[in-house]
């Protein structure tokens, strides 16, 4: 068989030289509650041709985003991008290089990460930023990390109002190093509680801004309680064209920001590949993980681009390594650069506003339902709706009329009934007038 070219001898004999008995004993640290009870309803064996045409079908069941009105974001976010975008990482130079260990090779490469880390330094309203990371909540757990090998402290605290997702990575990423706490409850990211939580032994707290929820708040009082108490702000920003119009982290007091890129550049694509960011102050720049480009004179006297730092264990570091991370999400990164360039400072705010301005009027429209609430005393391009019925069958009610409403909130609190009936909905550039009388009219229909 194509993809199963070995017998069964040769797995016993493979099975036998590392010394276990069953192919299970590889799986004996995965927990017993996520191993299948039994295989899959699949087939047995089919030829490839049958598999791609049933592959084919399964797809075919999917709503495309572009295709229907589209209110999803929850941390990922349907933006347009233009064209020029998919054309210029498609060309070779750019799409078959590798990674840029000779500099004298690989100019346009680290010109293009260089201008990167510049764009992400002054939307963050930070001193430096990295050459990327693979996506917000692995950059998330990564700064968690990273500050506490700044403050040699351990105990980590997590808002409440944190993207569900991010808090369950760092989670994960710090289970043998970090006690990680979640100081408030869920949905609620009250500065003061957060600041009550703060002790002597806090390496930081992590904040999203706007936050899950979709609110926006100033955390310039927790960064003062923090520094006071020789700790660290991290701030993630999960939608990053909200930079062209809320006041930057760096501006708040944060000291490491991370977020996800995806919004520029790159489109939905089903979960991945993203962009990671993580941005810093210049003092930290040695702790930070991942790669820094810099720029450099040849001996000629001659602008040129090289890898300044590289702390990572592929470069001999081992247990000295500021990172595991292997690379950075190179074209990703090459798409949001190339889309940033576009759309330069003014298109940037433009964009930024845009998307507030539509989202406003959404907000506006749904409240005017009767037995509807906008929960937000503020928010960018997301808000979070109650509605007089379950959000989750809502949702699946409104695909049925080929409307995507948007994410509800169950899905991610399965166990929260006070979320029961609360829906989140993000709304962009892409989100046409006839989008919202479609979502008004047949929500409408639904709650009377």
């Amino acid at each position: 068989m194509r993809y199963l070219p070995l017998n069964q001898s040769d797995r016993e004999a493979m099975l036998a030289k590392i010394g276990v008995d069953h192919i299970d004993d590889l799986f004996k640290d995965v927990p017993e509650q996520a191993l299948l009870k039994q295989p899959l309803d699949l087939p047995a064996h089919q030829s490839e041709m049958q598999v791609d045409r049933d592959f084919r079908a399964i797809a075919g069941k999917n709503i495309p985003a572009g295709s229907v009105p589209f209110f999803c974001g929850a941390g990922a976010y349907r933006h347009y991008v233009p064209s020029s975008v998919d054309y210029l990482i498609q060309r070779g130079e750019f799409l078959t290089a590798y990674t840029p260990y000779q500099p004298e090779i690989s100019q346009g490469t680290l010109q293009a990460l260089y201008e990167f880390q510049t764009q992400i330094a002054q939307i963050t309203g930070m001193d430096v930023s990295n050459a990327s990371m693979y996506d917000g909540s692995t950059a998330c757990g990564e700064a968690v990390l990273m500050a506490r090998r700044i403050t040699r402290k351990k105990r980590a605290i997590l808002s409440g109002t944190l993207h569900p997702q991010y808090i369950d990575v760092v989670r994960t990423m710090t289970k043998y190093t970090d006690d990680v706490a979640v100081a408030n409850p869920v949905g609620q990211g009250d500065v003061d509680a957060l600041i009550d939580q703060i002790d002597d032994d806090t390496s930081c707290v992590v904040v999203q801004n706007p936050d899950f929820f979709g609110n926006l708040q100033d955390f310039s009082a927790l960064a003062e309680a923090l520094h006071a108490r020789k700790a660290l702000l991290i701030v993630v920003v999960t939608e990053v064209v909200s930079l062209g119009a809320v006041r930057s982290p760096g501006s708040m007091g944060a000291d490491i920001v991370v977020g996800e890129g995806q919004s520029i550049g790159n489109g939905l694509a089903f979960g991945g590949p993203y962009v990671g960011l993580l941005a810093t102050r210049q003092k930290y720049v040695r702790t930070m993980p991942g790669r820094v480009c810099g720029e450099t004179v040849d001996a000629n006297g001659k602008r040129g681009y090289v890898l300044t730092l590289s702390t990572r264990e592929q470069h001999i570091r081992r247990e000295k390594a500021t990172s595991n991370i292997c690379t950075n999400a190179g074209l990703c990164t090459l798409a949001f650069t190339i889309h940033m360039t576009l759309l330069g400072e003014k298109g940037f705010r433009h964009l930024a506003r845009l998307n507030h301005a539509k989202a406003v009027q959404l907000a506006d429209r749904l409240s005017a339902i009767e037995g509807v609430a906008v929960l937000n005393d503020s928010f960018f391009n997301e808000f979070t709706v109650a509605l007089p019925v379950d959000a989750a069958e809502a949702v699946e009610n409104l695909v049925d009329v080929e409307i995507i409403a948007g994410v509800p909130l169950s899905r991610l609190y399965p166990d929260n009934i006070e979320l029961k009936n609360q829906l989140l909905v993000a709304v962009t550039e892409t989100t046409t007038d006839e989008d919202m009388d479609q979502l008004v009219s047949e929500l409408k229909e639904l709650v009377k």
